[in-house]
């Protein structure tokens, strides 16, 4: 049916497409009412669109980095956990070679075998402070790269602390044999002592390098969540509706829906009134 097959009276006309105006901003009221957004599309308000999206898309690019943050940082607490265990390894092979230097030559075999037990721990230790694949104990090759977002990444370098890489040892080994005779033997003890100190030195200088760059990843992972609170507050300033007001709106609306009807069914009597010249 064409457009004017049909022919209504201006006042109906003008009812109608006040009611069809009606309808159009009801159905706006209701879209913000259940999306919370003023701003859905880029035919609402194109600028505050664009703009709230760019912000949004650099939120969701940070809070990507954020968790390769959190691996990060769980990754270098492991390796940490694993220096305090090597550490603690160490003061024990320490304690078993001091207390060698007193022993009898009897008690030495068995001492050599503790020793060289202990020793045998802290390659357990080292090889088993992985997280998700990544050991940053058991080979200075390793690393670890942290994105912190905006292009920015920090990379953390590993380290060997098996006892051969921290340079220690085995008791009974060339030139470490405690059970030499006479003050070699001494000698080879104290020169065990020695190691263990400068690795109980490396221990300390290593795990400084850890806590360091997990403060790092800790304080850029403060700055990211901050970021992400910033980006999508003002994203939601630009798009997000006023509730109180929308509401406001919609009962407004559907009031002067009502009157629209019943101006429409008042204009369309002034029509039937021709029927009672019949």
């Amino acid at each position: 049916m064409a457009l004017n097959d049909i022919s209504l009276t201006a006042g109906m006309r003008s009812n109608l497409l006040s009611l069809q105006n009606t309808v159009d901003l009801l159905n706006r009221t209701q879209t913000r009412l259940s999306s919370g957004k003023k701003v859905n599309t880029p035919i609402d308000n194109p600028l505050n669109y664009f703009v709230a999206k760019s912000l949004n898309d650099r939120a969701s690019d940070i809070s990507t980095a954020k968790d390769s943050m959190s691996e990060g940082i769980q990754t270098i607490t492991a390796a940490n956990n694993g220096i305090t265990a090597i550490n603690a390894l160490v003061s024990a092979a320490k304690g078993i070679a001091t207390s060698a230097l007193s022993a009898s030559a009897a008690d030495i075999a068995a001492l050599v075998s503790q020793y060289n037990g202990v020793l045998g721990q802290i390659d357990k230790a080292a090889n088993n402070s992985f997280y998700k694949g990544t050991n940053l104990l058991n080979s200075a090759s390793h690393t670890l790269t942290v994105n912190l977002g905006d292009s920015s990444t920090l990379t953390v370098t590993g380290y060997d602390t098996t006892y051969a890489g921290m340079s220690i040892s085995q008791a009974g080994s060339s030139g470490k044999d405690w059970a030499a005779s006479g003050s070699t033997g001494t000698d080879n003890i104290n020169a065990s002592v020695a190691q263990l100190d400068t690795a109980i030195g490396t221990l300390r200088v290593d795990s400084q390098g850890l806590s360091s760059n997990s403060n790092i990843v800790t304080i850029r992972q403060d700055f990211a969540n901050n970021m992400i609170a910033t980006l999508t507050k003002g994203a939601d300033n630009l798009t997000l509706a006023d509730m109180n007001e929308e509401g406001a709106n919609m009962l407004m609306l559907q009031t002067r829906q009502a009157l629209g009807i019943s101006a429409l069914g008042l204009s369309a009597q002034a029509a039937q009134s021709v029927l009672k010249l019949f």
